[in-house]
């Protein structure tokens, strides 16, 4: 009997450039339908009673908000909120927090989440103590509810850092002296216009 030899096959399917591709996709991206207030989708919410509504009246929410995805900023940013492209948070309050905060050393800084973290800062009046701030900014708006502070105290009981209280109104004063100082340079800004 004769062996079997196995069959090649060599299927060469069309390629679509790059570039074509692209094009294709882009092209399907942009088709939506018109805004007449018959395509909009909507999502499936918990009545009173715990139950899922079958036809529920308020609009979808997405995972980015109201305005979409904004990387690099948008056109149409009301001035009173200071935010920058570059940024994802009040410009003018970050600024302060950075001004405020500039003589302990940085550990973290995320402009994105507006997040300030400073390392263990010991002040040259009280050695056998330390200090550590976390600044959160946690609006695009120069609000006073847009910023929260976080101070954090240990002192030195022999070779350990042992945690301790800060004063009450430590953290409420911090937050003041940046607050003023954002108000000082959104003034300083509005002044050059």
């Amino acid at each position: 009997m004769a062996a079997l030899r196995p069959i090649s096959l060599r299927f060469r399917l069309p390629v679509l450039p790059a570039c074509a591709a692209a094009a294709l996709l882009l092209g399907l991206a942009g088709c939506t339908a018109p805004d007449d207030g018959e395509t909009k989708t909507y999502f499936p919410e918990k009545n009173q009673y715990g139950t899922y509504d079958p036809a529920p009246q308020n609009e979808r929410q997405t995972v980015f908000g109201g305005g979409g995805l904004n990387i690099l900023g948008s056109g149409n940013k009301k001035p009173e909120q200071g935010g920058g492209g570059g940024i994802g948070v009040n410009s003018f309050l970050w600024r302060a927090s950075l001004d405020t905060i500039a003589f302990m050393p940085l550990a973290s800084a995320d402009p994105f989440g507006g997040v300030i973290i400073t390392d263990w800062y010991t002040p040259p009046q009280t050695p056998n103590e330390r200090l550590k701030v976390t600044v959160y900014i946690l609006d695009r708006a120069l609000r006073a509810d847009g910023l929260r502070v976080s101070v954090f105290r240990q002192a030195r009981q022999g070779d350990t850092w042992i945690d301790q209280p800060t004063t009450p109104n430590t953290a409420a004063n911090m937050e003041n002296a940046i607050l003023q100082r954002a108000r000082e340079f959104r003034m300083e800004t509005e002044a050059r216009r």
